[in-house]
């Protein structure tokens, strides 16, 4: 089953995250098809801005941690070997890819936008917020700093990014967009018609122009060493994972009741 789906509005690809029974809870299967459908957006020369956009109350309550991925385990237990490189593809290596892809894209948030959605939002080049939208990584709680992606820092200047780490609160939409990190807030029954608006507007720019464009503000940042700081973040996210899995056999400090894979490698430990 697909949790993706994709649909081409003149020259904008708009990719819906569709698990809204699970708040849109991102496990491997939907990570690899949002990717495909980034992929397929990217090579489609007829398509010139690309809409990441979400079914349901909220955009997304992050990882599915009731989900344990295959790849997270060898020998039916989590390694920091196989942990380590399953995160790398499907968290941060997917989060760069879409960042990097030339079209211009925009996130479109209503509700819930919980750790691991940011990954999918934040490598976004534009956010459109619903008035009823808020933001938070509380993964401190769970021993680790932050998740794989750890643009909060570029996203909301230091000292916010440190309180949503420090505290685990929500961000409304108003806050983030005083951050800089959002865009524009909406009301929520304009939320997609807002959205498609601003992307067609921008689908009517010539093509190269816009690629060009992102290409400069992105190498900016990097030029800046957000590419750098990114890596360096993930390998510190992992000394927390390292930690847990120390103390609990499990990369998570978390209470039970674990998920059934998890608890079973925590048994074993």
């Amino acid at each position: 089953m697909s949790y993706i789906d994709y649909e081409v509005d003149g020259a904008v690809a708009v990719i819906t995250l569709n698990r809204p029974d699970k708040h849109n809870a991102q496990d491997e299967s939907l990570l690899r098809d949002l990717d495909a459908r980034w992929q397929q957006a990217a090579a489609d020369d007829a398509v010139k801005v690309i809409v990441v956009r979400a079914n349901g109350d909220h955009f997304s309550s992050g990882h599915d941690l009731k989900t344990p991925a295959p790849g997270y385990f060898r020998e039916g237990k989590t390694t920091l070997e196989s942990a380590y490189g399953w995160e790398t593809e499907h968290y941060l290596g997917f989060s760069r890819k879409w960042r990097d892809v030339p079209k211009p894209s925009i996130a479109v948030v209503q509700g819930a936008c919980v750790a691991g959605a940011l990954n999918v939002i934040w490598p976004c080049d534009l956010i459109i917020a619903a008035d009823n939208a808020y933001f938070s990584d509380p993964v401190v709680k769970f021993g680790v700093g932050g998740v794989e992606y750890h643009a909060h820092t570029w996203e909301l200047g230091a000292r916010r990014a440190k309180e949503m780490l420090f505290t685990a609160r929500k961000f409304t939409a108003a806050e983030a967009f005083d951050a800089g990190m959002v865009n524009r807030v909406v009301p929520l029954d304009e939320l997609d018609e807002r959205a498609m608006a601003l992307a067609h507007e921008i689908s009517e720019m010539d093509a190269w122009g816009l690629a060009t464009a992102k290409r400069a503000v992105n190498q900016t940042l990097d030029v800046m060493g957000q590419h750098a700081a990114m890596q360096s973040a993930f390998d510190i996210h992992w000394h927390g994972h390292a930690n847990a899995l120390l103390r609990t056999g499990y990369p998570l400090l978390t209470p039970d009741p674990l998920p059934s894979a998890a608890r079973k490698t925590k048994e074993d430990a």
